[in-house]
């Protein structure tokens, strides 16, 4: 009877600290998000609930962001580890930063999802008939896509006001355009009630990659270990969720009450043609996307120096 309780406890010690092993192996890293819970994330909470993170032995801490985070600048400063930014504010990024240079890992978007949406009554046909149409237009006219369409379709007749978010005064005016992403704010206004026209920006040229995992040039030199087991746990996760978004957008719709599970839904479904590229590995960015980029952003005098395209990505 000693020995076999002798045995039990033999063996509770260790279990107990092969669970402390396996907990203190684990790596916590904070992966910064520049909006809520919405379909564009919804990779990277599915490697977190399928336990794809732990299993590379990284405890992921998701960190929601809203209007204005500077994830960007955060993780340059060394704020968090990783970060969701886009591939121009890498440019800008590193125009402007080139001691903590910023390196874009994973691009979930190959093709841009900003769009720019308009009440399908004025029966505009193109964004060139938005910019020469009247009423108003709600964007962030910092934005380099703005920027990029102003140069090339002319000054919007339009009113130009800021974009203060959400699609409220979108549905109180008929004559009101503004910016968005393709699968959140049109279909947020449909379900009020609008009928919806939405324009994709990179149709016009500028196509930028969108919801890029990114991290400090410093953290991929010091531990590419690390940034390789979280490239790899973040494209498990995108595989995932494009086969069946379900589990996750089940649990983003309980962080996110905004929008309910069906919008998560629809917008999943929206979302995947511009996600996959026939193929090409899943998050995987080219040296001529980037360089483009680089050229476009100089054109529009948004940068100074003209970064290389070998240090703004891994490819």
């Amino acid at each position: 009877m000693k020995s076999l309780l002798l045995s039990i406890i033999l063996l509770c010690g260790t279990l107990s600290l092969a669970a402390e092993k396996t907990s203190t192996a684990a790596t916590a890293v904070t992966l910064a998000l520049n909006w809520k819970a919405e379909p564009e994330f919804g990779g990277f909470y599915a490697a977190a609930i399928d336990g794809d993170y732990l299993k590379n032995g990284i405890s992921i801490n998701i960190q929601e962001g809203g209007s204005g985070t500077p994830t960007v600048q955060m993780l340059a400063n060394g704020k968090v580890d990783f970060a969701i930014v886009s591939a121009d504010e890498i440019v800008l990024s590193q125009d402007r930063n080139s001691k903590n240079k910023v390196v874009a890992l994973f691009a979930v978007y190959q093709t841009a999802p900003y769009v720019i949406m308009s009440h399908a009554e004025n029966g505009f046909q193109n964004l060139k008939d938005v910019f020469a149409g009247e009423g108003t237009l709600a964007v962030q006219a910092g934005l380099p896509y703005y920027q990029f369409l102003a140069q090339k379709l002319g000054k919007p007749k339009a009113n130009v006001v800021p974009y203060m978010g959400g699609v409220a005064n979108f549905l109180n005016d008929k004559k009101f355009s503004q910016q968005g992403f393709i699968a959140i704010e049109p279909l947020v206004a449909e379900k009020s009630g609008a009928k919806v026209k939405s324009f994709l920006v990179a149709d016009e040229g500028f196509n930028p990659y969108v919801v890029v995992l990114a991290t400090r040039a410093e953290t991929l030199k010091k531990n590419p270990e690390l940034v390789k087991k979280m490239t790899e746990a973040t494209r498990k996760g995108w595989e995932s969720y494009l086969k069946d978004p379900t589990k996750a957008n089940q649990h983003m719709a309980k962080l996110n009450r905004a929008l309910d599970l069906a919008t998560f839904n629809k917008g999943a479904e929206i979302q995947k043609p511009l996600i996959e590229t026939k193929g090409a590995l899943l998050g995987s960015m080219k040296t001529e996307r980037w360089e483009t980029l680089v050229k476009q952003m100089k054109d529009l005098k948004q940068i100074k120096s003209s970064p290389a395209a070998k240090d703004l990505f891994t490819p």
